[in-house]
């Protein structure tokens, strides 16, 4: 019983300090908290999010606020969630790759300075979330929750599968904590069962599912391989890049069912 007692207690305390880390959402100090392993909990702060982001969503519906401004609030809200944690390395990652020198790319990634091909990606993003989330009429809370899930589960999958491409850095932690196959899997079964929950719901959802469950998995697995095959690795600001594009994409798929 004490053993079943000090599991739950970890996994608790792992995914509350994943809230700490991955959002601005406020929540009361127990201890100290451990960011090492926090990359693991990801995708279930994802989904997190995604929640947050379905329910003030039909609270707005309840409200009448019309469907593109609806959504344009909604992209708002999930930027200021994460305290454009992510977003900001998109960006990053936008400069750097736009650099013709490769050796030079890593360097202008760690400046803080945004330049212009930094802003035009955060643009994109912006625009491609506001404008798919306005062609989407049903199940916005759902596919909320997957986009945020996957792009997290994108993310959890570039840090396993290559290499980190700095000694030190703002991401080179995850890189120690997610090492084999045990450090995923759990997450993409939780995110195949959220996305397909409807089918039990409602068996004529099951082609929706399906097509949910497979370009999510595409989609996040594509966009870290990409940018793998740009820079020959990732980094922190690459990580980040993983979630934004893989969210951005996975909504934009959506629309077309």
């Amino acid at each position: 019983m004490s053993h079943k007692c000090q599991w739950w207690k970890q996994l608790l305390f792992g995914i509350t300090s994943a809230v700490v880390f991955y959002t601005v959402l406020p929540v009361p100090y127990m201890y100290a908290w451990d960011f090492q392993g926090v990359a693991r909990f990801a995708p279930v702060i994802g989904l997190m999010i995604g929640g947050i982001l379905g329910l003030f969503d039909t609270l707005m519906i309840y409200l009448g606020v019309p469907v593109l401004t609806r959504s344009a609030l909604v992209v708002c809200a999930w930027i200021a969630i994460t305290g454009g944690l992510h977003l900001d390395g998109a960006m990053d990652t936008a400069d750097g790759l736009a650099v013709g020198d490769p050796k030079r790319r890593l360097e202008v990634m760690a400046d803080s300075a945004t330049g212009a091909f930094g802003a035009m990606a955060a643009i994109a993003l912006v625009l491609l979330k506001t404008t798919a989330l306005t062609d989407l009429e049903h199940n916005r809370c759902l596919i909320l929750m997957a986009a945020a899930g996957w792009g997290r589960w994108g993310q959890i999958m570039a840090i396993a599968r290559y290499p980190y491409l700095k000694p030190t850095g703002k991401g080179a932690f995850h890189k120690q904590a997610i090492r084999s196959y045990k450090d995923w899997l759990p997450t993409l079964f939780l995110l195949i069962a959220v996305s397909g929950w409807q089918i039990f719901l409602n068996r004529h959802q099951i082609f929706f599912a399906t097509v949910m469950i497979l370009a999510g998995i595409a989609i996040a697995i594509s966009v870290g391989a990409w940018f793998n095959h740009k820079l020959g690795g990732h980094t922190g600001d690459t990580y980040g890049a993983v979630v934004e594009w893989t969210e951005a994409l996975f909504l934009c798929v959506m629309t077309l069912l």
